[in-house]
């Protein structure tokens, strides 16, 4: 049936088509679409979201990254406003169907790769967000752990020379307890988490701003970076490190750009979260990343080096209350991202494996565990590491998946779906046994075009435009290959009649 939307026309299925699905394999209650009456998300919900998102850790180093490689400042938000400006067109395209339809990402997925064969775009997603979720629960556990040696200097001591995986004892309990709170955050639902990044949001702009006032005027200016040049004067100089910087940039956010439609399906409508997505996260980016620049470049005057990380920055308090106080900011900006942006998706992502079996919840633990055998700390060992290949690689893999899911959407089946057909084994979905070996043969093209360059020297710079290029070789493959062959054909009019 359906239900009018001020914004747009919104999909529900009947309590009758309902029923018709539930026994599928395909089907379990946290994948099934949400109902109009649970897609209750407005504009500030979303921009909340992406506001709380924005803010961390990470966002605010990015310019000391780029800066480090020879931008200057200017330069370097640049490259952070247009990768994010980039992000934003693929984000708002996959976050239609979640909004119209209901349906997660790895439902969404269905339509383009098959009903089984959306795990192979969802186990990517997933595993990426392993890493990611691995990542910024040991930067917010280390933050926790800094904090607590400066609160209780014994700490630092504690279990002595005992290491776990080449991390000590300290370190590993409040990276466990970080990414514990996480998950338990996570276990009360969607409405609480929607709740959290309400109230996150202006929590940690005030406390950002706060930081700011008070280290400009103790630096009385902004220092001395907005003066520096930069060492890429020319464009010759500047290109070679702007196109690879600006792929990390989109690759930053290229995993939501794929499972914004968790979030979306719960929005009231399409104007909502178009409108709340737009405010929240590009400018949020570009504004963080300029106080993050301001704040550093004071720095050197009010302590004679300049501080990027917020978190060596605040531990410069003595205060107990301060040191407290700051504590609980770094908690609530990095629970914010983790639990929104690498949390909420592997959990849709595992379940979606094996609905009947696996639950969001049993998806929840099962990312916590993936994050902690990842080891995170050691992939933090080497930031050329992190900036260049972490970021780029995965890239080259997300980038053809947004690709053909856009291309099914929009372009093959003109935004229209048979919702009750993506949870039927045998329905318009299920190609050749439930696997469309097209969207299987046009990721693979465009994954080999955006990472042939890692291992073909002369084509290197393909790799520095690992997005873009596997999100263009695999748009075009899925279409030409979907209109030639029979097996796409047959998909395309099938669900359109």
């Amino acid at each position: 049936m359906e239900a009018q939307s001020k914004n747009d026309i919104l999909f529900e299925l009947s309590s009758d088509e309902n029923e018709a699905i539930r026994e599928s394999r395909n089907y379990n209650p946290d994948l099934a679409p949400t109902t109009i009456k649970e897609r209750n998300w407005g504009t500030y919900n979303f921009a909340a979201l992406w506001v709380s998102m924005a803010h961390c850790i990470p966002t605010y180093m990015l310019s000391s990254g780029l800066i480090a490689l020879g931008m200057n400042w200017k330069q370097a938000i640049f490259t952070i406003t247009l990768g994010n400006l980039i992000v934003l067109v693929p984000m708002l395209l996959n976050a239609h169907p979640g909004t119209k339809y209901g349906i997660p990402f790895p439902v969404l997925a269905r339509a383009s790769f098959g009903v089984f064969g959306a795990n192979i775009p969802a186990v990517l997603r997933a595993g990426v967000a392993c890493g990611w979720f691995g990542i910024n629960a040991y930067i917010g556990g280390t933050a926790v752990n800094n904090f607590l040696i400066a609160l209780f200097p014994a700490w630092k001591t504690l279990g002595g020379d005992i290491t776990i995986a080449g991390l000590g004892l300290p370190p590993m309990i409040t990276f466990i307890g970080f990414l514990s709170m996480n998950i338990l955050l996570v276990y009360k639902g969607m409405n609480t988490v929607k709740k959290f990044e309400n109230w996150a949001a202006p929590i940690v702009i005030i406390m950002t701003l706060i930081l700011l006032v008070w280290v400009v005027t103790e630096a009385h200016g902004f220092g001395p970076i907005f003066a520096e040049e930069g060492k890429l004067d020319t464009m010759d100089k500047f290109i070679p490190v702007f196109i690879p910087s600006l792929t990390g940039m989109v690759g930053f956010w290229a995993t939501l750009s794929l499972n914004i439609p968790d979030f979306t399906r719960f929005g009231k409508g399409q104007k909502e979260q178009m409108i709340g997505q737009a405010i929240g996260l590009p400018p949020t980016m570009t504004l963080f990343s300029i106080m993050g620049v301001i704040i550093s470049s004071a720095t050197i005057v009010v302590f004679g080096q300049a501080i990027w990380d917020p978190v060596d920055l605040l531990l410069k308090f003595s205060n107990p209350l301060v040191l407290a106080f700051s504590l609980f900011g770094i908690i609530v900006a990095t629970l914010s991202v983790n639990v929104a942006a690498n949390l909420v998706s592997p959990a849709n992502d595992f379940s979606n494996i094996s609905p009947k079996h696996i639950s969001f919840k049993t998806g929840v633990l099962i990312t916590g565990v993936l994050a902690v055998l990842i080891m995170p700390w050691k992939l933090l060992a080497d930031p050329s590491m992190y900036i260049f290949n972490w970021l780029n690689i995965y890239s080259g893999f997300l980038g053809p998946i947004a690709a053909i899911m856009i291309a099914d959407y929009f372009v093959l089946r003109r935004t229209e779906l048979d919702v009750g057909d993506l949870y039927k084994t045998d329905g318009k979905y299920s190609f050749t046994k439930g696997v469309n070996m097209i969207a299987v043969l046009a990721l693979i093209i465009g994954i080999g075009v955006a990472l042939i360059g890692k291992m073909v020297p002369s084509l290197a710079w393909l790799f520095s435009y690992a997005w873009f290029v596997g999100f263009g070789a695999s748009f075009v493959a899925y279409i030409l290959l979907m209109k030639m062959l029979p097996l796409g054909k047959e998909s395309v009019v099938a669900v359109r009649d």
